[in-house]
């Protein structure tokens, strides 16, 4: 990829997208009830003072586009998001709209500012205006809405202060501010339902008050405010910007019950520990030699290291010439040769002493149900060969199954690298592969991680394609982006400089029920920048020289290309080994070009017509992260929130549009906004 090639969004590709998404407008699954003659007056005046996409082709108001009407005919949702309204609000219009409890207007070009009769929407819970052109100060007429529930004003033009008001809101949950104009501090809110806040990207001043110090720092970022005195902002790893923090505290609250399960099950886990430790120590009593047809890591490495010439010296030529170019031909069996060349290597390494490790360093409380002479003695396969190092699943005597990476080419010293082993074995996040252990000796890196028997995201988007082949759904697909934007976003909130450093699809490993797991976190900083293969060229940011000081919003741009592969089932350029792959920033803008958006997104996913308009949004956003300028790219943060709210307007009719975030024990809207 060229560093000169401008992958700025064009303006005209929104547009473009969102025609082909709401030209795909499904029909309803019943007839709904004539619209209230007030209702229908009302719509057909706001329709006539926006002009815009909005079909309004239906005889019956009730039926138009974004419309949901209850069996009394009364508008009680409003759903126009990104239809092209241009304009001002008008006065005396919305506010007839007496049942109206869900309005959404965001992503259009209205202007102007909130009109005076909102103030009638005593009913309106849900107000999504975000991302418009609305000006002037936030007004007063929204704090007479007492029941509103969630507020969104982010992506406006509004300026002067953030008023007391709010606190007239007792029921608010959300209030999103941010990237507007808005001045002055930050003032003593006491909402007590508050549970997210954003107001970063304003031009705030002051401290930010102690009752958002548990909030995380993203919430607050792009402002002139200092950090809070009362309690350093909120590490949780779950955090993503939201301010989310106290939900879950509320829900680690546990019954008697519940304790009391807990309780049992740690005694009999335990007891089942040390059986099983039993178990292997008797067994290890008994066990003089191998069973026949099996072979062990250090036999194969010896029976290796034999056709070599025997020999530590051999040892390193079997493992880095013979063993991994067979491994590539051959699979399986040489894998296990190339695993035992390198185990046995590290073996013979800790034997020779001389103040060098002998043992492998556990992270973590978990149990240690296996050592180093167990790694060694452990039968092994090759799972794929990375930027930093060829990785191994090892089967364990006991049963146990764990990933090996043997790291190449680190150039650090080893106390830089025990160092920065220790910083990424204290990562700890749901969406992260943690790192279990680490073995160091004067030859041989082994890292030790859990073992993914569903392999990598790459692996399932670019593998067989056939009719046996179980296709990914949007839902699967967008959880997935979600959860390695989750784990991506608590490694960049440890430190203002710390990245990932090699975000790849390859690097998104999944669990049994496919959720995201982000790994090689950190290691880019091990390597040398000899040591990076081409394969990576595809995902990394145009200004990146040295691929060990990769910065944030290197990452970003990096999420965007794999985002962008999630969507149009095509490996970026030089991704694949025996595939040349697209380049795909300039693919997808070239094929919107031409308008032919609809071939952009994978086939698989064409299927589900019903989520056209998520589709896109998650696609402007990939383009968005793909900015050439890394100041032009968001920060991971707010691509997390914003694949948060795709995700959950995807929910089925019914459910709460935050269900996954906050709770809501009243009535929520049927459609997402």
């Amino acid at each position: 990829m060229k560093s000169t090639t401008k992958l700025r969004p064009q303006p005209p590709l929104l547009v473009v997208l969102l025609a082909i998404t709401f030209a795909l407008s499904l029909l309803p699954s019943a007839t709904p009830a004539d619209a209230n003659p007030s209702d229908s007056r009302a719509l057909s005046a706001l329709k006539a003072a926006l002009p815009g996409r909005w079909n309004t082709s239906a005889s019956n108001a009730c039926q138009w586009q974004g419309v949901v009407c209850n069996t009394n005919g009364r508008v009680v949702e409003l759903h126009l998001p990104g239809v092209g309204l241009i304009g001002r609000i008008p006065n005396n219009v919305l506010g007839n709209l007496a049942s109206l409890n869900f309005l959404s207007l965001r992503y259009n070009a209205l202007s102007g500012n909130i009109p005076n009769d909102f103030s009638s929407l005593s009913q309106l819970r849900y107000l999504y205006l975000q991302h418009n052109n609305l000006s002037g100060e936030i007004p007063a007429v929204l704090f007479s809405m007492k029941n509103l529930f969630r507020l969104d004003l982010a992506g406006n033009r509004f300026s002067g202060g953030i008023s007391l008001g709010f606190n007239n809101l007792t029921n608010l949950a959300t209030l999103y501010l941010q990237s507007n104009q808005l001045t002055g501090s930050i003032p003593d809110l006491k909402i007590g339902n508050l549970k997210q806040f954003n107001v970063s990207h304003n031009l705030l001043t002051g401290s930010i008050p102690s009752q958002f110090c548990g909030m995380p720092s993203t919430a607050f970022e792009g402002n002139s405010l200092t950090a809070c005195a009362a309690t350093a902002p909120s590490a949780n790893p779950n955090d993503s910007g939201n301010g989310d923090g106290g939900e879950k505290k509320k829900k680690k609250k546990l019954s008697a019950g519940a304790i009391a399960g807990i309780v049992i099950g740690c005694v009999i886990a335990l007891l089942v520990i040390l059986l099983l430790i039993f178990f292997c120590c008797c067994r290890k009593n008994k066990k003089t030699e191998q069973q026949p047809g099996t072979r062990s890591v250090d036999a194969v490495a010896a029976a290796g290291a034999g056709g070599g010439g025997g020999g530590g010296a051999k040892q390193s030529d079997v493992e880095s010439g013979a063993a991994e170019g067979a491994a590539e031909r051959d699979g399986e069996s040489s894998g296990a040769v190339a695993a035992a060349a390198a185990a046995a290597a590290a073996k013979s390494s800790a034997k020779s002493g001389g103040g060098v490790d002998k043992t492998l360093v556990f992270f973590g409380n978990g149990p240690r149900v296996f050592d180093l002479d167990d790694l060694l003695r452990a039968s092994a396969e090759v799972l794929g060969k990375g930027n930093y190092g060829t990785t191994y699943k090892a089967s364990l005597d006991n049963g146990v199954a764990v990933a090996v990476k043997r790291l190449k080419d680190v150039t650090v010293t080893e106390k830089e690298y025990r160092e920065k082993l220790e910083e990424i074995g204290r990562l700890e996040h749901e969406n992260l592969v943690g790192l279990r252990a680490y073995h160091c000796s004067a030859n041989e890196k082994l890292l030790v991680y859990d073992y993914f028997p569903m392999g990598s995201l790459s692996a399932l988007l670019h593998g067989n394609r056939g009719g046996g082949r179980t296709p990914l759904n949007w839902e699967t697909r967008s959880a997935i982006a979600l959860g390695a934007a989750r784990g991506i976003t608590y490694v960049h909130s440890q430190n203002p400089t710390a990245s990932h450093g090699n975000i790849k699809s390859s690097n998104i490993l999944l669990t049994n029920s496919y959720e995201a797991r982000v790994s090689d976190s950190g290691l880019a900083q091990l390597a040398s920048p000899s040591a990076t293969p081409n394969r990576v060229a595809g995902y990394r940011a145009p200004e990146i020289t040295d691929p060990r000081r990769v910065s944030q919003k290197a990452d970003v741009y990096s999420f965007g290309i794999f985002l962008l592969e999630l969507l149009t089932g095509k490996a970026p350029t030089h991704a694949l080994l025996n595939e040349e792959g697209v380049d795909l920033p300039r693919w997808v803008q070239s094929v919107v070009r031409e308008e032919w958006a609809a071939e952009v997104f994978d086939m698989e996913l064409l299927r589900y017509q019903n989520v056209e308009e998520e589709m896109v949004k998650l696609l402007q956003l990939a383009i968005d992260c793909c900015a050439q300028y890394p100041d032009s790219r968001p920060s991971i943060g707010d691509v997390t929130s914003r694949i948060e709210e795709i995700c959950q307007s995807t929910l089925s009719s019914g459910q709460d549009p935050l269900a996954d975030i906050i709770s809501d024990p009243e009535n929520t809207p049927t459609k997402p906004s």
